[in-house]
């Protein structure tokens, strides 16, 4: 029988292999999976600032400032005067950064198709419900400890 650490590193191996072959099926067609990522959220999304990207994806501002840039300078969204805050710029995804994102989608699809193949309905539905409730009890540590970290900022005032 296998120990929680042995299943643990299994699962980071498993996904760093993924997201390995799938950031290199997608930079193939023209966009990293990093890159996507913006892309993905301000289609999903729409337009907005890079304060809101950077909430939401949980990056540094200063880290999606510098992804701005280079999504901007290969024309893959752009900037507008914020109307509401004349020291703000709002992002949006246009359409050649549109049809990038769709190009790599297909491949990053069939990727996951082959890989996932691996398993039949049964196994497929049982690792989703698995990995559900690993998801579920990160959720219910990370409640705990934003508790927790609430509690001691309310006691040491």
């Amino acid at each position: 029988m296998k120990n929680t650490f042995e299943v643990s590193d299994k699962l980071f191996e498993l996904y760093h292999r993924v997201h390995r072959l799938v950031n290199e099926s997608m930079t193939e067609e023209g966009v990293s999976l990093a890159r996507s990522k913006f892309l993905f959220f301000l289609s999903k999304l729409g337009p907005c600032r890079s304060t809101d990207i950077a909430c939401a994806l949980n990056f540094a501002p200063r880290t999606v400032t510098e992804a701005i840039d280079g999504l901007e300078r290969d024309r893959l969204v752009m900037r507008k005067p914020d109307p509401d805050d004349r020291r703000a710029k709002i992002v949006s995804i246009t359409e050649t950064g549109r049809a990038v994102l769709q190009a790599a989608e297909h491949p990053r699809k069939q990727l996951i198709e082959e890989i996932f193949s691996a398993l039949d309905d049964q196994q497929l539905d049982q690792l989703y419900d698995i990995v559900s409730r690993l998801v579920d009890k990160t959720d219910e540590i990370r409640k705990r400890k934003d508790a927790e970290e609430e509690a001691d900022i309310a006691a040491a005032r």
